[in-house]
């Protein structure tokens, strides 16, 4: 056996539990129809399957109708970027799109298979995805690292007819766009009027910023490792260019004086209660970062009460939890036998999302958070165990494909 690095025996002292409960994978196949007999044998196998895979090969989104596909969808990355982890490889991803395929059952009953491509580059990649399609509904695009993600999705969605979307990017975009939709609505602001401080240039980061400024957000700061993304920057990609912004800011400190919002997708520890004293009246902080945020919550209710604190990790309020949204739209957008997941379909998701955090919680809900909830600033956004979001959600989903000319049903 391998020699165990200081990082791995950390992590095994902080979570003893883990190994036993990933021991022999999280994911098996079960099948959907009887095989008891040799009639049972005949339909399933030959001859009788003969007659589906001529009406495929007549019409070929029947095999909707007559295989897996019209409910299955492949969660494939090539390890590259992974969790906090970083490019660990494709094999060491397993666990992660494995989780990812338990998600997809568990929330919403699709069936998912992982797929770990041992491939970095991008046309070779694309390649392969391309090739293994027609077994899915849908591809969840996941753990592949910034620029090459960007290509990767923006490929696959132009040469395929089903769904593709990257998660890391807009999951991440669609449920914070919900929550930024709740807390401007608590505090009163319009969102054209805010400022944003954008923390990190990366996958999720760029696709959090093209959100906001569709939903309106007309000023938006975005800082990377070098700094903020001015005019005056020569070492800017295409990407980075669509976020240049007016004015000068030397340091992220200058940048959030009469902001209103920051977005952390950075580092850790980042930010200090003097950084954001200069803010505007009830900021909204969305400190991402994981395990650790840009700024820890009790640092920052110490320093501004006022303020409106979002993070990625499910121990304290309102977490921004891709949960919330991927299963559903996926399922939304399989339900009716969409093309592609469009800017129409993640909105639709992003507002019933919002929509869903103002109702009054179940009583079943309630019992199993062992807590009353209700709306307002330590819940801007519904449990991932709202059992409402499978419906709400996927329809609200399904309904903007069909409106936006996507649906093939």
């Amino acid at each position: 056996m391998d020699s165990e690095t200081p990082e791995l025996d950390t992590l095994k002292k902080l979570y003893p539990k883990a190994l036993p409960y990933h021991a022999g994978g999280k994911v098996a196949v079960f099948p959907r129809k009887r095989l008891r007999s040799i009639k049972d044998l005949g339909l399933a196998y030959t001859p009788g399957v003969a007659v589906p895979c001529k009406e495929i090969e007549a019409h070929p989104l029947s095999a909707y109708d007559y295989t897996s596909k019209s409910n299955l969808v492949a969660v494939i990355s090539n390890g590259t970027a992974v969790l906090g982890l970083g490019d660990i490889g494709a094999m060491a991803s397993k666990p992660v799109m494995e989780g990812k395929a338990i998600l997809f059952k568990t929330f919403a009953d699709v069936d998912a298979f992982d797929i770990e491509i041992n491939e970095k580059d991008v046309d070779k990649f694309v390649q392969i995805v391309k090739a293994i399609s027609p077994t899915f509904g849908g591809i969840n695009l996941e753990d592949i690292k910034s620029p090459e993600c960007f290509e990767i999705e923006r490929r696959l969605i132009e040469e395929l007819d089903i769904p593709v979307m990257h998660d890391d990017q807009h999951g991440t975009a669609i449920i914070s766009t919900a929550a930024i939709i709740n807390a401007l609505y608590l505090v009163n602001k319009k969102v054209s009027d805010v400022k944003v401080v954008v923390f990190g240039a990366g996958a999720a980061a760029v696709a959090c910023a093209k959100m906001y400024k569709a939903l309106g957000v007309r000023k938006v700061v975005m800082f990377d490792s070098k700094g903020a993304i001015t005019a005056d920057r020569k070492d800017l990609n295409a990407l980075k260019k669509e976020f240049i912004c007016e004015g000068h800011y030397p340091t992220y400190k200058d940048a959030l004086k009469g902001a209103d919002v920051i977005l952390g997708l950075s580092k850790g520890n980042l930010l200090t209660p003097e950084d954001i004293m200069g803010m505007n009246s009830d900021p909204l902080i969305f400190a991402l970062s994981n395990p650790t945020p840009e700024i820890m919550p009790d640092i920052v209710k110490k320093a501004r009460p006022d303020a409106i604190i979002a993070t990625g990790r499910s121990d304290f309020p309102n977490q921004i939890n891709n949960v919330l949204g991927f299963p559903y739209i996926f399922k939304g957008a399989l339900k009716v036998r969409a093309s592609k997941i469009n800017e129409e379909m993640k909105f639709a998701a992003a507002h019933a999302i919002a929509k869903l955090a103002r109702e009054p919680i179940t009583s079943k809900l309630e019992a199993l958070l062992k807590q009353k909830m209700s709306f307002g600033k330590d819940y801007i956004l519904p449990s991932a165990f709202d059992e409402r979001l499978d419906a709400v959600v996927s329809q609200a989903v399904a309904d903007a494909a069909v409106k936006s000319g996507v649906a093939r049903i």
